[in-house]
C-alpha cells in the first residue's frame, strides 16, 4: 500500500492497534498498582451498566452517527445486488459463521488453554462482535480502496437500520444455543442505549447544522471538528476497562492471543465471502470492496458496550470484544491492501 494512500487515514485511527496496545497496558497497570481508581468509578453503575464507560461510548458513537445521511437511503433501488450482498453477509452468515468459528476454537482447539466457564464468556463476546458490522470505520476503508462513497454511505445508512431490528434476536438466539442466559430488557436496553440514542442524535445534529449552515459546512468543517473525538473516547474506554480487566489479564496473558485467532479468521472469512459474490455478480471494485470490508469489519463500539451491560465490566466477554479492537486495525489495513491489488479481477 502506497504512503499517500495510509495518510488518508486519521493519525489516530492510522496507529490504532498501537494506542490500544498501550491503554491495554496502562489500564492492567492501574488496577494493579492503583485499585482504588477502578473500585471508585465501580460505583457508579445503573442497570448493570457503567455510567463512565456509558458515557464515553457515547462520545465514540455520537460523531459516528452524524455521518451517516440517511437522505441516501432513497437511492437503495439503485443497483441493488450491492447491498443484497451486504445483507445477506452481515445478517444471514457472518454471526452465524463467527459463533461456529468461535465455538470450534473456543471448546475443541484451545480446549486445554481455556476453562470451559471461560469459554462460554469468550464466545458470548465474539458473538457479539459478530452480530455487529461496522457502521463507521468502513468509511475510512471504502476510501482507502476508491470505493464509491455514495453507495457506501447507503450500504452503512441501512445497515445501521437493520441493527435496530436485527441485532437483539440474533444475540439473543446464539448466546441462547451456548446456554447463556441473557434478559432481554437488558439486552434491548443496551441497543436503545448505544444505538437508538446516539443515532437519533446524530440526525438531529446533522439536520439542524445543515438547515442553519448549509450541506456544504456540515460535510467539509463540522464533522471533522469531531475527527479525533471517537478515537480519545475509545481510547478512555479501554483504559477504563482494562483496570477492571487487569487481574483476568494478568491471570491469562495467552488469552488475548487465543481469542484473537477466530476473531482474525472469521474477518478474513467474511471478507472473501462479500467480495467473491460481487465479482461473481459482474459489480465494479468500487463496490466490492467496501461490500466486503463492512462485513469483515465490526461495530465494535457497540459490542463492547453490550458486553460491558450484559456481563460486566471485570467479564471475560468485555475482553473477548476488546481484543476485536485490537485486531480491526492491522487486519483491515491488510485486507485494504488485497483489495488494492486485485482490483484488476473486476471490470471496472
Amino acid at each position: 500500500m502506497k504512503e499517500d494512500k495510509i495518510q488518508d487515514i486519521g493519525f489516530f485511527q492510522k496507529y490504532l492497534s498501537v494506542w490500544v496496545a498501550l491503554c491495554m497496558a496502562a489500564g492492567v497497570l492501574i488496577g494493579k498498582f492503583l485499585p482504588a481508581v477502578p473500585a471508585f468509578l465501580g460505583q457508579f453503575e445503573y442497570a448493570r451498566v457503567s455510567l463512565p464507560v456509558a458515557i464515553l461510548i457515547w462520545v465514540m458513537i455520537y460523531p459516528m452517527m452524524m455521518k451517516v445521511d440517511f437522505q441516501s437511503i432513497k437511492n437503495v433501488g439503485k443497483n441493488p445486488k450491492g447491498l443484497f450482498v451486504t445483507w445477506v453477509t452481515n445478517w444471514l452468515i457472518k454471526p452465524f459463521t463467527m459463533y461456529a468459528i468461535a465455538t470450534l476454537f473456543f471448546y475443541v482447539v484451545f480446549k486445554g488453554f481455556i476453562a470451559p466457564d471461560l469459554a462460554k464468556e469468550y464466545l458470548a463476546g465474539a458473538v457479539l462482535l459478530g452480530a455487529a458490522p461496522c457502521t463507521a470505520m468502513v468509511f475510512v476503508w471504502s476510501t482507502l480502496t476508491k470505493g464509491n462513497p455514495a453507495y457506501t454511505v447507503v450500504q452503512v445508512a441501512t445497515n445501521d437500520l437493520i441493527i435496530l431490528i436485527a441485532f437483539v434476536p440474533i444475540v439473543k438466539f446464539l448466546l441462547g444455543v451456548s446456554n447463556v442466559s441473557v434478559p432481554w430488557d437488558t439486552l434491548i436496553l443496551s441497543v436503545v442505549l448505544f444505538v437508538v440514542i446516539p443515532l437519533a442524535g446524530g440526525i438531529l445534529t446533522r439536520m439542524l447544522v445543515t438547515k442553519h449552515k448549509g450541506a456544504e459546512y456540515f460535510e467539509n468543517t463540522f464533522v471533522h471538528k469531531f475527527d479525533n473525538v471517537t478515537s480519545v473516547g475509545l481510547l478512555l474506554t479501554l483504559v477504563l476497562l482494562f483496570s477492571f480487566q487487569g487481574d483476568v489479564i494478568l491471570r491469562n496473558p495467552l488469552h488475548i492471543l487465543l481469542i484473537a485467532v477466530p476473531l482474525v479468521l472469521q474477518t478474513f472469512l467474511i471478507f472473501f465471502i462479500a467480495y467473491f459474490a460481487c465479482k461473481c455478480l459482474k459489480l465494479p471494485h468500487n463496490i466490492a470492496a467496501p461490500a466486503g470490508m463492512i462485513g469483515a469489519s465490526n461495530f465494535f463500539e457497540l459490542s463492547v458496550a453490550v458486553a460491558i451491560a450484559l456481563f460486566g465490566t471485570t467479564s471475560p466477554a468485555a475482553l473477548a470484544t476488546v481484543v476485536g479492537v485490537l485486531t480491526e486495525v492491522p487486519v483491515m489495513l491488510f485486507l485494504v491492501k488485497i483489495a488494492n491489488k486485485t482490483k484488476g479481477w473486476f471490470s471496472v
